[in-house]
């Protein structure tokens, strides 16, 4: 059970570092759409997540942990959109975004 633990905490990082970002995106137009989009689904795969280790069954297990995944990829989307759209603001922007498109440092 130390592997849920770890899944857990991984995505519940990771949808705070969601929410950071989403927090550093200039409110315009197009970044708030972007925002929206960003936050739903990379929230949405920890709590996925949570759900499925609560399963009534395999089948609901695998049910769920396919939806995060479902998220995940939905999340890479959005974040190549904010990243080659140049909406944030940072300077290290690149490495920030791989490094969160890749989980790397977690």
């Amino acid at each position: 059970m130390a592997h849920t633990g770890d899944i857990l905490n991984r995505t519940y990082d990771f949808g705070l570092r969601i929410i950071a970002l989403a927090r550093q995106l200039p409110d315009s137009t197009d970044c708030r759409v972007l925002i929206r989009q960003l936050v739903r689904s990379g929230t949405s795969i920890g709590a996925n997540v949570e759900e499925a280790t609560a399963g009534s069954s395999k089948e609901d297990f695998i049910y769920k942990m396919n939806t995060a995944l479902k998220e995940a990829r939905e999340t890479h989307y959005w974040l190549r959109l904010a990243r080659d759209s140049k909406s944030s603001p940072r300077k290290d922007s690149k490495p920030f975004f791989k490094k969160l498109m890749n989980f790397e440092g977690y």
